[in-house]
């Protein structure tokens, strides 16, 4: 083989080699474009996401800010009517609360049970049920009615049993009647009943703002 075949062959190789490590190189940076890339458009995606959400939010948050005065003035109106919903002077406001508390108050429940009975003529009264107010639920952001059992036990006549139910069926306040147990003898006047009964109270709602995550 002359010189110049050799160094032919030689310019050749090195020709090659350098085609290889080009190729090799053109590879790794099109393989780490191509990762970045999809990063890149992932991560867009997200963003839009968040953006997406984020525009939701202040949309309604702009709406909320807009009915703020209409909604005040709604509640003026019908807190400050002349009338309540049930026609007596008191504010409508107090009315609802009456009828549905937002707290488990069964000692503030079993009080006001106990002068309804007093005032009707009723003896021998006795008012049970679960004082769990330590336990109860007290706000919600979803609230709904939660019942409140009791029992009253007392002595009276037929005429201020028929009143004491009735009392019960008119109230503001809602009452389920779920048994009723009288016994009486002949020829007494009185007798001795047992109601077991559940009343209801709707834990406040919970304007607490929850997070939400983006995925």
């Amino acid at each position: 083989m002359s010189e110049n075949t050799s160094k032919q062959h030689g310019l050749i190789s090195k020709s090659n080699t350098k085609m290889l490590v080009m190729l090799a190189i053109a590879g790794a940076v099109l393989s780490f474009s191509t990762v970045v890339g999809i990063t890149l458009i992932k991560r867009m995606n997200y963003q839009a996401k968040v953006i997406g959400e984020r525009s939701k939010v202040q949309k309604q948050l702009k709406a909320n800010v807009a009915a703020v005065d209409s909604l005040l003035a709604a509640y003026k109106n019908f807190d400050e009517a002349p009338e309540s919903v049930i026609g007596t002077s008191d504010s409508n406001s107090k009315i609802v609360l009456d009828a549905l508390p937002s707290k488990y108050d069964f000692p503030a429940l079993a009080t006001s049970l106990e002068k309804l009975l007093v005032s009707g003529g009723f003896s021998d009264i006795s008012i049970t049920g679960s004082d769990n107010e330590a336990t109860a639920e007290q706000n919600s952001t979803t609230p709904a009615p939660v019942e409140i059992p009791f029992t009253i036990a007392a002595k009276g006549s037929y005429v201020n049993l028929q009143s004491l139910m009735n009392n019960l069926r008119i109230s503001i306040r809602p009452f389920k009647i779920l048994k009723l147990d009288i016994t009486a003898s002949a020829g007494v006047d009185s007798m001795n009943f047992t109601i077991s009964a559940v009343t209801f109270y709707q834990p406040e709602k919970n304007l607490e703002i929850p997070l939400q995550e983006v995925k």
